[in-house]
């Protein structure tokens, strides 16, 4: 069994589960310093806070910090750290691009997914489903 961080795994639960990128943005802030500043960490997170901000109408920052994310993600391998990586990148330009352009047709905010191919950190995310982690808010 590959071993995930605790962090990493809770923040995928967060993305693709519970779709609370504020959260996401806590508990991979957390990860990113404890782990020296990882660029990959740090590009998942902002890919969270940009969502987080076009969810809250501010699509200025969301163009900022998805751009953000690119410039680090898109040099990473397709499959990294358990997850399609490679999709992921292409989906934040795919809604990049759509923000570029959202005064000639506007959209409203959608989740994307990180899709994890492997398969323990797959059932690690999931067991999180059924034993939710305990948030910041909540006093972790």
């Amino acid at each position: 069994m590959v071993g995930y961080d605790l962090l990493y795994v809770e923040f995928l639960y967060y993305f693709n589960i519970k779709r609370d990128y504020f959260e996401c943005h806590e508990v991979m802030e957390e990860l990113w310093l404890e782990e020296g500043r990882n660029p990959l960490y740090q590009g998942l997170l902002q890919v969270a806070v940009g969502l987080y901000h076009h969810r809250n109408g501010n699509v200025g920052g969301a163009i900022k910090l998805l751009e953000q994310a690119l410039e680090k993600l898109e040099f990473y391998p397709r499959e990294t750290m358990g997850i399609d990586l490679g999709r992921l990148v292409a989906d934040v330009q795919t809604y990049l691009a759509k923000l570029h352009r959202i005064e000639e047709e506007p959209f409203e905010c959608y989740d994307l997914d990180i899709v994890i191919v492997h398969s323990d950190l797959a059932a690690m995310v999931e067991e999180l489903r059924h034993f939710p982690p305990v948030g910041l808010e909540e006093g972790r």
